[in-house]
């Protein structure tokens, strides 16, 4: 196996850069190569990161100093994408969500098996050294039984944002809004913590943009596989955008992260008893929180995950074993999200069957 690993990365849209800086400060990856159909883009991202540009596919592909590719191209384009990867031999990073469809993010996960190289799904926050810490305690059965999980995106996106590209809002190239595209980091990490999703019941509206077929609102009550329940909240309507948050509530302490860092930490094995707590007066209860402030209308993407989930596939690619996130991981998220979508379609519950993310309408 070659010490470094040479990358390429197809698609120089605003998430390529977080990719190209991550890859640059991995001492065992180098960025050889990007690509766009539009040359000024391209190169663009190439004079910054000091490497060689493409605007063919093929042309990238055929290299063969290139080991990686990550694709970051729309998201009805990833299997297509990362299918032609896979074929030329190249292991596959591919960026949230994995695709658009159950139908197209198999066929990728079956193609990167049939030709035996790595495939992984963007799901950079779960490497947050607060979600581990949190994942850990619970591994360790500190929060005892989760009873309730919540995940709440409250971010704006401008009309300026949809108007940027033929293929944002759009069902076909974005595969959905507010929650396929700004919520699917929180509601993966929500079922990365609570477990399955069993149902949901959901509604989803646009309220305040224009001209996109997908939602700017979306809101969904949720029942885990262990009897737990929970609410799914994804809004781009939310001026001028405010916070990510994940709630996750249990029989011996309760947790709360707000904007990828720990807001409240209340565990019962750590001293914390409900007397402390049982009897504070409502409008006491946000004394203990301090205050939250609210994120920009676009807030800033920071790489240090992206370079931990990036390093994760280099060490799996090189040891010969499966990264922490594989495309079977990708689906979950997805087969959420799809499943609320088919709820607020047809005003019905929707039941999930299993990992593949096949569901049915609940009677």
């Amino acid at each position: 196996m070659k010490e470094t690993l040479g990358f390429g990365i197809i698609g120089c849209g605003n998430i390529s850069g977080t990719h190209a800086a991550a890859i640059s400060e991995l001492p065992d990856a180098k960025l050889i190569s990007v690509c766009d159909i539009l040359p000024e883009k391209a190169k663009k991202l190439a004079d910054q990161y000091h490497c060689s540009y493409d605007t063919s596919i093929k042309s990238l592909l055929n290299r063969k100093d290139i080991d990686v590719i990550c694709v970051c191209t729309p998201s009805g384009m990833h299997a297509r994408h990362g299918i032609l990867a896979a074929r030329a031999g190249k292991h596959v990073i591919v960026e949230k969500p994995i695709e658009v469809s159950l139908a197209a993010a198999n066929a990728l996960i079956t193609t990167c098996h049939q030709e035996g190289v790595v495939l992984s799904v963007i799901s950079q926050h779960r490497f947050d050294d607060d979600i581990v810490k949190l994942k850990e305690a619970i591994q360790k059965g500190k929060l005892g039984q989760l009873n309730f999980g919540g995940s709440h995106t409250k971010w704006f996106r401008s009309q300026k944002y949809y108007d940027s590209g033929d293929w944002r809002g759009t069902w076909e190239l974005d595969g959905g809004g507010a929650l396929m595209n700004q919520s699917i980091h929180y509601i993966d990490l929500l079922q990365y913590i609570m477990g399955p999703v069993e149902e949901v019941f959901a509604y989803c509206t646009t309220r305040a943009h224009t001209n996109i077929e997908v939602e700017d609102i979306g809101v969904a009550t949720v029942r885990f596989a262990s009897g737990a329940v929970g609410i799914i909240e994804g809004n781009t309507a939310a001026f001028p955008g405010y916070y990510a948050r994940l709630d996750i509530y249990g029989s011996d302490g309760s947790v709360v992260i707000i904007n990828d860092k720990i807001q409240n930490w209340n565990l019962k094995c750590e001293g914390v008893t409900e007397a402390d707590f049982g009897n504070i007066q409502a409008e006491d209860t946000y004394s203990n929180s301090g205050a939250i402030k609210g994120w920009a209308s676009t807030p800033g993407v920071w790489h240090t995950s992206h370079l931990r989930q990036i390093a994760d596939v280099v060490a799996a690619i090189k040891g010969g074993t499966s990264p922490k996130i594989t495309g079977e991981e990708g689906l979950k998220p997805l087969s959420i999200i799809l499943a609320i979508y088919a709820s607020a379609r047809t005003g019905k519950p929707v039941t999930l069957h299993s990992p593949s993310g096949n569901s049915r309408q609940s009677s």
